[in-house]
C-alpha cells in the first residue's frame, strides 16, 4: 500500500493524531485536517486514495458535503466515523455511498484494516444518490434504539442487506425486537411504499397458516404479494406440512421479500428432525442475531427515557428517572429483554405519582411482575438469581458505601429457613432424619432451628 494517501477530517485532535500516526505506520501517506472546507478543496482537486472523516467536522454534518464529494469522485472510498451510533447514523453514511461505517470508539487495528480494504476494494458502481430516499431516513422515526457495540452490528448488517431483496433470518430471545429490525431493512429499503405484512405463525393453526401464506390456490396468499416485505415471525413453529409448501413456492415463485425471525435454533431444529433442512438454507441467507438487553445493558438508559418519551406521545404524564434508579434498570437482567423494560417503564408511568420515579418504585415493580423468559424453564439457580436480581439487587446496591452490612447473613437466612421446613416437613419432624437428608449434624440442626425461629410443630 506504500504510496497511497488517506485524506483525514477529524476534530479531535488526539484522535487525529494517533489516527495519523497508526496509518502512517501501516505504510500510508495521510493529510489530516479538522476542516470540512479542506477536504472538499482536497478532494476537488483529484487528491487522495481514501477518505476517513467523522461524521460531523465542527458544527457541520459530513452527510452534507458527501453528494457532492460523490458526483466528484464516485470511486474515492470514504469510511465515516460516528460517536452518535444510531441506526440512522449508519444507514445514512449507507445512503449516501460511503464505503463503511465505523462506531467510536473503535479499534484502531480495525480502521487500519478497513483503510486496507477501501483501498483493495474495486470502484463503486454507485455514484447516485436518491434524494428521496434520504429524506425518508431523515425523516423516519425507527424504533431500533441503542449505541452499544452489539448494536452497532445489527446496524452494520441492516444497513448492507436494506437495498437488497435477499432474504434475512433473524434469530434472538423473545422481546429483544425482532419485528423492529425486520421493520427498519423493510424501512430504509427502496420498496418502503410497499406492503409489510407480519404473520405470527405461533399464534396460528395449520389450517390458518395454510390460508394466510398460501391463499385459495389463486395467488391470493402472502407469497404472492409483489413488491412488498413478508415477516414470518417465529417461522421454527411453522408446521412441517406448511414447511414443504413454502419451499415449494420460495423455488417457482418470485413475490414478496421474505424475512423470517425466530426465537428457537434453527439450525438445532434442523438436526433434530423437525424443521426442513432446504427451507433452512433458502432462509438462512443474511443471519442477523438481536442481542438480549443483558449483553447490551449500556443501551438500558436511553431505552428508558426514550419510553417515556414515548409513554408521554400515548397522553401519559411527564416522567423523569432519578440517577439511582437507572442504576438499578441498568444492572437488572431483564430476561423479557427490550419488551419487558418497555412494559415496566410504561407501568411506571401511568401509576407513579411523583414526576421523578426512584429506585422504591422500580423495586416494587419488579417484585411483583412474573418476569420470566418465554417458553423457557429455568433451572434452580436461574430462579435464584432471579429473585435475588428483584429482591436483593437493590440492598446491595444502596449499601455499597457501607464498610460493613447484613446483606449476606439476611439472604442465607432467608434460603435457609424454608430449606429446613421443607426438610422437616419431608421427614414428618423427625430431626435426626432431616439432618441426615440436609447433611448435618442433628445438634447443628436444632442450633438452627432455634435461631431462625422455626416454630416446632
Amino acid at each position: 500500500m506504500s504510496g497511497k494517501t488517506v485524506l483525514l477530517a477529524e476534530d479531535d485532535a488526539s484522535i487525529r493524531l494517533v489516527v495519523s500516526q497508526t496509518l502512517v505506520s501501516a505504510g500510508h501517506q495521510v493529510r489530516a485536517t479538522s476542516s470540512l472546507q479542506a477536504l472538499e478543496r482536497w478532494i476537488g482537486n483529484g487528491e487522495g486514495d481514501v477518505v476517513v472523516t467523522d461524521v460531523y467536522l465542527g458544527d457541520t454534518a459530513v452527510f452534507e458535503a458527501l453528494p457532492s464529494m460523490r458526483l466528484q469522485r464516485p470511486d474515492l472510498p470514504i469510511i465515516v466515523m460516528s460517536g452518535q451510533n444510531t441506526i440512522l447514523t449508519a444507514a445514512s453514511a449507507a445512503e449516501h455511498g460511503a464505503f463503511d461505517y465505523l462506531p467510536k470508539p473503535f479499534d484502531i487495528d480495525t480502521l487500519t484494516s478497513l483503510v486496507d480494504r477501501a483501498l483493495k476494494s474495486p470502484p463503486s458502481k454507485k455514484a447516485r444518490v436518491d434524494r428521496q430516499t434520504q429524506q425518508s431516513i431523515s425523516d423516519a422515526r425507527l424504533p431500533l434504539i441503542g449505541r452499544s457495540a452489539p448494536m452497532q452490528e445489527v446496524y452494520r448488517i441492516i444497513t448492507r442487506v436494506m437495498k437488497t431483496d435477499l432474504t434475512v433470518l433473524i434469530e434472538g430471545e423473545s422481546g429483544t425486537g425482532k419485528e423492529l429490525a425486520a421493520r427498519a431493512i423493510h424501512q430504509l429499503g427502496d420498496n418502503s411504499d410497499a406492503p409489510f405484512l407480519a404473520l405470527d405463525l405461533s399464534a396460528m393453526g395449520q389450517s390458518e397458516v395454510n390460508a394466510q401464506l398460501f391463499g385459495d390456490g389463486d395467488r391470493t396468499g402472502a407469497v404472492h404479494q409483489v413488491g412488498g416485505t413478508l415477516y414470518l415471525d417465529e417461522i421454527g413453529d411453522l408446521p412441517a406440512d406448511a414447511q414443504t409448501q413454502l419451499v415449494k413456492l420460495m423455488r417457482e415463485t418470485e413475490g414478496a421479500r421474505i424475512i423470517a425471525s425466530s426465537r428457537k435454533n434453527l439450525g438445532r431444529l434442523v438436526d433434530d428432525g423437525v424443521f426442513r433442512e432446504d427451507l433452512y438454507y433458502r432462509l438462512n441467507v443474511v443471519r442477523l442475531t438481536m442481542p438480549p438487553l443483558r449483553m447490551r445493558k449500556d443501551d438500558i438508559p436511553e431505552l428508558a427515557k426514550a419510553f417515556l418519551v414515548r409513554a408521554q406521545a400515548k397522553g401519559l404524564p411527564a416522567k423523569t428517572l432519578e440517577g439511582a434508579a437507572l442504576d438499578l434498570l441498568a444492572a437488572y437482567d431483564w430476561p423479557g429483554n427490550v419488551r419487558e423494560l418497555e412494559n415496566l417503564i410504561l407501568r411506571l408511568a401511568a401509576l407513579s405519582p411523583d414526576p421523578a420515579i426512584g429506585v422504591r418504585q422500580i423495586e416494587r415493580e419488579l417484585r411483583s411482575s412474573a418476569m420470566r423468559d418465554e417458553g423457557s424453564a429455568p433451572g434452580l439457580e436461574q430462579e435464584i438469581q432471579s429473585l435475588l436480581h428483584r429482591y436483593v439487587l437493590a440492598d446491595l446496591m444502596r449499601a455499597e458505601s457501607d464498610e460493613e452490612t447484613k446483606v449476606h447473613q439476611s439472604v442465607i437466612e432467608k434460603v435457609e429457613r424454608p430449606l429446613i421446613k421443607l426438610a422437616l416437613e419431608v421427614t414428618s419432624g423427625n430431626k435426626v432424619r432431616a439432618a441426615g437428608l440436609l447433611g448435618l449434624n442433628r445438634n447443628t440442626l436444632r442450633a438452627k432451628i432455634t435461631s431462625l425461629g422455626i416454630a416446632e410443630g
